[in-house]
C-alpha cells in the first residue's frame, strides 16, 4: 500500500481542481443529508397535522436541494474526471521519459509487452482510483459519518443497531477483501504476459506466417489468455460472493430497524416521521458500508497497479550524466579503450577481457571475429550504451563517463545491423537525427549513401511513407536509409555495424565507394562479415572471445594470425569465384 499512498503525490498539480471537487462533494452530501430530516417533518407536522402547505413548501425545498445536489455533483464529477485525465497524462509522460532514459542493460531484461501494459492498463487503473476512487471514499466516510451522527440525534437506543453491525460488515468484507488482494497483482502480471504473446507475434507476423506457425502461435495465446481468463473469475468469485453477504447484513439490519422501531412507534417513543427518517439514514450509512467495499476492491487493483509503475519510475538506470558532467566539445576523433574489461550483468562472465586499443582521428578500425567474440559489445561502450566494470573508454582524452551524454552521441553517427525505420516518410526517416535539415542535405546524405536512386525511383519520392518498422522498403534500402540518416549528422565519429549485410555484393560495392569519401576525416569503426569490405583499414582488431588476439593491416595479420587467415581463405577465396554484375570498367580489389 506504500505505492498507493505514494500515488496520492500526483493530485499535488492539480490541488485547486481537487478542493473545487471536495467542496462540490461537501454541499451534494449536505444536501443529500437533510432530505430524510424533511420527509420527517412533512409527515409528522404536514400529513399528520392536515398541514397542506407546509407539506407543499416543504416538498419544493427537497426539490430545491435535489437541483442543488445534482449541480455540485456534476460539478464533482466533471473536476474528478479532469483531475483523473490529468493524472494519467502526467505517469504517461513520465513512464514514457523514465523508459527513454533507462539504459541498455534495463531494456535487455524487461519484455516490450510488459513496459506496454504498465504504461497503459496499469496507469488507467491507478487514474481511475487516485482521480475518482479517492473521491468516491471521501464521499462514503462523510455520507457514512454524517448518517450516523444524525442517527444518534434521532433515536441514540436505536442507532446502537448500525454501531454493532457496521463493524461486522466491515469485518466480513475484510475477510474477502484479504482473498482478493493478492490476485490482483496476478491478474495484471497475467495481462502482462498476454500482451508480451501478442506483441511478439504482431511484430513477427511474417515469420509466423512464413514458417506455418499460426496455430502453434495461436495455442500460445490462448494459454495465456485462458490464464488471464481464470483469474479473472476467480477474482469476480470473490466479489460475487462478498457483496450477496453485504446486502443479506443490510436486509437484516433494516428488517431490525423497522421491527424495534414499530415496537418504540406502538408505545408512542418514537414517532412515523422519525421512524421513516431513521431508516432513510440507515440506508445512507450502509450505502457508503458497500461502496467502500467496492472502493477497496478498486484500491486493491490501483495498489498492484501503482507498484508496478513505480518499479519502473524507481529503476536504476546504469548510464547517466553525473552531477558535474561537462559538455564534450567538437572532438577530433580519437578514440581510445584503456585495459577495458564488461560484463553485461553483474556476477557473469566478462565479455570483454583487458581490451585496450588506440584509434587515431581519421582512421578506419576493422572489428573481425565469430559470433559472441565482443564485436558489437566494442562499439556500444564508445556511445555510453553500457558503462564499463573495468578500464576506461576516452574519446580525445575525455573519459565517457564524465561528460555529458548528449554532447557525446551527438557526434557519433551509428548505423546498428537491426535496421530500425519509422513510420513516416522517407525524408522524415532520413533527417531523424537533425529534423532542421534542408531538403538539400537530406538528398546529399541519401545520394552518398546510394539510396537517392531508389528512393526517386518511388511515386511520392521522398515523401514516400515507409510504413511501420520500414516494412515497405527492402532489406537493402532500408540500410542505406540507415546509413544516409547517420551520415546527415556529419558526425566526428562513425559506427558501422555490418552496415552492408543486407545488400548485395554490386550495392555493396558502391556503398562502399561511398563510403570511403565519407569516412575521411573521420574515425570510423567498422564491424562486417566478410573480409573483402575491410581491407583498406588502417587497424584490423581480430577478436576472439571478448580478447584482442591480433591486430595490424591486411598483410601483416595474413602472416601473423592463424584466425584472420582461417577467415581470409573460407570467405575471400570464394568471393574471387564469384562474377559480380559491376558497371563497366569497375572490379573488386581483393
Amino acid at each position: 500500500m506504500r505505492s498507493l499512498w505514494r500515488s496520492m503525490r500526483l493530485l499535488k498539480p492539480y490541488w485547486h481542481m481537487a478542493a473545487g471537487g471536495l467542496i462540490s462533494l461537501l454541499i451534494a452530501t449536505g444536501a443529500m443529508l437533510v432530505v430524510p430530516r424533511l420527509s420527517q417533518t412533512i409527515i409528522d407536522q404536514g400529513i399528520t397535522q392536515g398541514n397542506a402547505r407546509l407539506i407543499l413548501w416543504l416538498s419544493l425545498a427537497m426539490v430545491g436541494l435535489a437541483m442543488l445536489r445534482a449541480v455540485f455533483q456534476f460539478a464533482q464529477g466533471a473536476l474528478a474526471a479532469r483531475t483523473a485525465q490529468g493524472i494519467a497524462f502526467d505517469l504517461r509522460n513520465a513512464l514514457y521519459e523514465k523508459i527513454q532514459s533507462l539504459s541498455f542493460s534495463y531494456h535487455d531484461q524487461v519484455q516490450t509487452g510488459q513496459l506496454l501494459t504498465r504504461a497503459t492498463s496499469d496507469v488507467e487503473i491507478l487514474q481511475r482510483f487516485v482521480g475518482q476512487g479517492s473521491v468516491m471514499f471521501l464521499s462514503a466516510v462523510l455520507m457514512m459519518f454524517g448518517a450516523m451522527v444524525l442517527l444518534f440525534t434521532l433515536n441514540w437506543r436505536l442507532a446502537l443497531v448500525m454501531v454493532a453491525v457496521i463493524p461486522v460488515t466491515f469485518g466480513l468484507f475484510g475477510l474477502f477483501a484479504r482473498r482478493a488482494m493478492p490476485l490482483f497483482k496476478e491478474v495484471q502480471a497475467r495481462l502482462s504476459r498476454l500482451n508480451v504473446v501478442l506483441q511478439e507475434n504482431l511484430a513477427g507476423v511474417r515469420v509466423v506466417k512464413a514458417f506455418a506457425r499460426e496455430e502453434h502461435e495461436g495455442e500460445r495465446y490462448e494459454e495465456a489468455n485462458r490464464a488471464f481468463y481464470d483469474i479473472n473469475l476467480q477474482v469476480n468469485n470473490i466479489l460475487s460472493l462478498a457483496f450477496p453477504t453485504i446486502f443479506g447484513v443490510f436486509n437484516l439490519t433494516t428488517l431490525a430497524i423497522y421491527w424495534f422501531g414499530g415496537l418504540q412507534v406502538i408505545g408512542n417513543t418514537l414517532t412515523v416521521g422519525e421512524l421513516v427518517a431513521f431508516a432513510s439514514y440507515v440506508g445512507m450509512a450502509f450505502f457508503p458500508v458497500m461502496m467502500i467495499s467496492m472502493i477497496v476492491a478498486m484500491l486493491s487493483s490501483a495498489a498492484a497497479s501503482a507498484e508496478r509503475i513505480f518499479d519502473i519510475l524507481d529503476a536504476h538506470s546504469a548510464v547517466v550524466d553525473k552531477p558535474d558532467a561537462e559538455t564534450l566539445p567538437r572532438v577530433e576523433g580519437r578514440v581510445t579503450f584503456d585495459s577495458v574489461t564488461f560484463r553485461y550483468f553483474e556476477g557473469g562472465e566478462p565479455v570483454l577481457k583487458d581490451v585496450s586499443l588506440v584509434a587515431e582521428p581519421g582512421q578506419r578500425i576493422a572489428l573481425l571475429g565469430a559470433t559472441g567474440s565482443g564485436k558489437s559489445t566494442i562499439i556500444n561502450l564508445i556511445p555510453r550504451f553500457y558503462d564499463v566494470d573495468e578500464g576506461r573508454v576516452l574519446i580525445d582524452g575525455y573519459d565517457v563517463r564524465d561528460v555529458r551524454l548528449s554532447s557525446l552521441r551527438s557526434q557519433i553517427g551509428i548505423v546498428l545491423q537491426e535496421t530500425n525505420l519509422f513510420e513516416g516518410t522517407v525524408r522524415e526517416n532520413i533527417a531523424f537525427g537533425r529534423p532542421d535539415a534542408s531538403f538539400e542535405e537530406v538528398v546529399a546524405a541519401a545520394t552518398a549513401a546510394e539510396a537517392h536512386d531508389f528512393i526517386t525511383g518511388f511515386a511520392n519520392g521522398y515523401d514516400t511513407r515507409v510504413g511501420e518498422r520500414g516494412v515497405t522498403l527492402s532489406g537493402g534500402q532500408k540500410q542505406r536509409v540507415a546509413i544516409a540518416r547517420a551520415l546527415l549528422l556529419d558526425p566526428r565519429i562513425l559506427i558501422l555495424d555490418d552496415a552492408t549485410s543486407s545488400v548485395d555484393l554490386a550495392t555493396e560495392y558502391r556503398i562502399q565507394q561511398a563510403l570511403d569519401r565519407l569516412m575521411a576525416g573521420r574515425t570510423s569503426f567498422i564491424i562486417a562479415q566478410r573480409v573483402a569490405t575491410v581491407l583498406n583499414a588502417d587497424q584490423i582488431l581480430v577478436l576472439d572471445r571478448g580478447q584482442i588476439v591480433a591486430r595490424g593491416v591486411h598483410e601483416e595479420l595474413l602472416a601473423s594470425s592463424e584466425i584472420y587467415a582461417e577467415i581470409y581463405q573460407s570467405q575471400l577465396q570464394d568471393e574471387r569465384e564469384l562474377h559480380i554484375d559491376l558497371p563497366a570498367g569497375e572490379e573488386v580489389t581483393p
